[in-house]
């Protein structure tokens, strides 16, 4: 198990490199759908900032409360932590919208991750942590250090789509 500084340390990193990819694309590019029934990389952005925004709701109420503590996560979800990552394939998942709104600049993008890892940055190091956890919607009970993985995980599991998005829109 990797300790909260290094969890920390992988989330800043996987926020950082989705915030670096941001200089290669044109905002045409970021808006392309390869498909008509794929996400633009824009949206991808946006799924991902709208989930790690209640990813870091539940760290910070997990940290808030001792609630649920002795509530486990499912086995499955245990088995994507043993390895800290979801498999390289597309992942079924009910509140995924493909209409999902493009983003209106690169610069919203920037700033919302930004503020997002400044969000994250302040609980871990002002926060006394409780023992806590939270419901997640498939994977039953995560404390705070948890949903700070599975935002890790989820930021780094969707660069497999981001590769799949670039081969698409910049061979057009």
């Amino acid at each position: 198990m990797l300790s909260t500084p290094e969890l920390l340390t992988g989330f800043c990193n996987s926020v950082d490199q989705w915030i670096g990819y941001l200089d290669a694309y044109t905002l045409q590019q970021l808006q392309q759908r390869p498909a008509p029934d794929s996400w633009s990389l824009g949206q991808v952005y946006q799924h991902l900032i709208s989930d790690t925004r209640f990813y870091t709701e539940q760290m910070e109420a997990a940290m808030a409360t001792d609630e649920h503590a002795d509530c486990a996560m499912t086995p499955e979800a245990a088995a994507l932590f043993a390895v800290n990552s979801f498999p390289n394939k597309p992942l079924a998942n009910p509140f995924n919208d493909i209409h999902l709104q493009q983003p209106e600049s690169k610069e919203q993008l920037r700033r919302q991750l930004t503020g997002i890892r400044e969000k994250v940055c302040q609980l871990f190091k002002n926060a006394s942590i409780r023992k806590g956890k939270t419901l997640h919607p498939g994977f039953q009970y995560f404390n705070a250090a948890e949903w700070l993985q599975f935002a890790d995980m989820h930021l780094r599991h969707h660069l497999w789509q981001k590769e799949k998005i670039d081969k698409a829109i910049l061979q057009a």
